[in-house]
């Protein structure tokens, strides 16, 4: 049955893309885009319920395990989510409408991709999956070929395309160290590389592992090198920025999870940890000062990720079962609630003609019900109560405590409080301050966010509320196979 829901998952895109390219009509490539989604969301879930030990097949090359199903589950909600918003959203760019197939085409491709990399067993075709997806993004970012979009494009691909050339070169030092323990060939399997570690070389691991760490981290968002990520956030349709932010950058995640454990067998040396601690503790202060001081509402979102991304690094770095589950808490909480703030910014972003947030005044009175959920989620966005963020933020940092990096749960808190006053003061502005005094502007047009753009905000805000007061004791239950696949200890 899993090997059944597993092709499923990762073909249902592909069939979806196939559809849009030879019907060439848009009405049809959305709805054969959102159909496949709705089947992703079934098959991941299906997974999550059935999968227990890592389940392996076609020659090992496919490894569906607890891990991979929940990093699964996180991508097909942001994809179903964005989906459906993409219906509205897209139908409102006229200029592009004879272009919509091949959008929806493209969009339906990076859904399996992203699909495609938490599946992989093998560290060098999962390497592939992740540049796959910096292939097909590219021309989503920079799909309204404006002037902007297509210098985002390209910043995109470029420094992503650098960063992922040194997970390359830390993947080839990988297999270099088991290469002298194991033999010249051998299957470069996640297991496989695992169990060989405690004989492999501790100071090679440790170099491969920090290459690893700089070229996924690079994709992940963390600071410094996540400097494609507010402009490419910025500048895509707020469909395909909800996909980079809510999806894109767990999947990147994954393989640094998946390589430290590798380095944690390989040595008892602090330095890996410790270096990952350390850059999720400066993509948090990064993101604190630029939050504070950001004009464009978009690349707030983006900074929020490079925020959101050094917490999930925080957690890996402290190790052990209590921070593994706040990861992917947070995780999930973190996929929907920013497709939410995406979607928001999306609508905010049409009505008044400006990403500037210094143009967009008074939202409350043009949304009263978005605007309200908006405003919702720009509070959970930044790990306040009674939201699933907080919970998982304030679980992080018990499991910190009990690490040897106390250090960094200091200065985590300090700056998500900075966060969160910087956040809320440009909700705080947007909201509640009158407009400039002159002529009207765009902010006097009458167009209205349809139930297209308005249902997904409704679908991905309340389970953030509800994750918020009651955290199920079956995902305790599931986060624990996670932690005991991850090594689950305490550094």
């Amino acid at each position: 049955m899993i090997e059944t829901w597993s092709v499923v998952i990762v073909v249902s895109p592909v069939v979806a893309a196939a559809i849009c390219v030879a019907s060439r009509r848009a009405h049809v490539a959305e709805y054969a885009n959102l159909a496949a989604s709705i089947v992703c969301v079934v098959a991941a879930v299906s997974l999550v319920c059935t999968v227990k030990d890592g389940h392996r097949f076609l020659r090992d090359y496919v490894v569906v395990d607890a891990l991979a199903a929940w990093t699964l589950v996180c991508t097909a909600l942001v994809y179903c989510l964005a989906s459906i918003y993409a219906v509205g959203y897209m139908r409102l760019l006229a200029e592009e409408r004879e272009r919509l197939p091949n959008f929806y085409a493209l969009f339906a491709l990076f859904a399996a991709t992203m699909i495609c990399g938490p599946i992989m067993n093998n560290i060098g075709v999962y390497w592939i999956a992740i540049e796959l997806t910096t292939l097909v993004s590219t021309f989503l970012v920079g799909f309204e070929r404006g002037q902007e979009a297509i210098e985002a494009a390209w910043k995109y691909i470029i420094v992503v395309s650098a960063g992922i050339s040194l997970a390359l070169l830390g993947t080839v030092l990988f297999y270099w160290a088991g290469s002298l323990v194991i033999g010249p060939t051998y299957d470069m399997t996640w297991d496989t590389l695992r169990r060989a570690a405690p004989r492999m070389n501790p100071a090679l691991t440790q170099m491969a592992f920090l290459l690893v760490l700089v070229g996924y981290g690079t994709k992940a968002g963390l600071a410094p090198m996540h400097t494609w990520l507010p402009d490419a956030h910025s500048e895509g349709p707020a469909p395909v920025s909800a996909m980079l932010s809510g999806a894109l950058l767990n999947t990147a995640m994954l393989g640094v999870a998946r390589f430290l454990t590798i380095t944690d067998a390989a040595s008892s040396s602090l330095l890996p940890r410790t270096v990952l601690v350390a850059f999720g503790a400066f993509s948090l202060f990064v993101a604190a000062l630029f939050i504070v001081r950001q004009e464009g509402v978009k690349r707030l979102m983006a900074y929020s990720s490079v925020e959101h991304m050094g917490v999930l690094a925080l957690g890996l770095g402290f190790g052990g079962p209590l921070a593994i589950a706040a990861v992917l808490y947070h995780m999930l909480n973190h996929s929907l609630n920013k497709s939410l703030m995406f979607f928001g910014a999306g609508n905010v972003m049409r009505v008044f003609g400006t990403k500037d947030m210094a143009e967009i005044r008074c939202v409350w009175d043009r949304f009263p019900v978005t605007g309200a959920l908006w405003l919702a989620g720009a509070v959970a966005i930044t790990g306040a109560p009674p939201f699933g963020l907080f919970l998982s933020e304030l679980t992080l940092m018990r499991a910190g405590l009990a690490s040897s990096n106390v250090w960094a749960v200091i200065v985590m808190l300090l700056l998500l409080i900075v966060i969160f006053i910087g956040f809320l003061n440009h909700f705080r502005a947007m909201y509640f301050e009158a407009r400039r005094a002159g002529p009207a502007g765009p902010t006097d047009r009458t167009v209205n966010p349809s139930a297209w753009m308005t249902v997904p905000m409704w679908l991905a805000f309340v389970p953030v509320l509800l994750l918020g007061v009651w955290w199920p004791q079956d995902l305790w239950r599931f986060f624990e196979v996670v932690a005991a696949d991850l090594g689950g200890q305490t550094r």
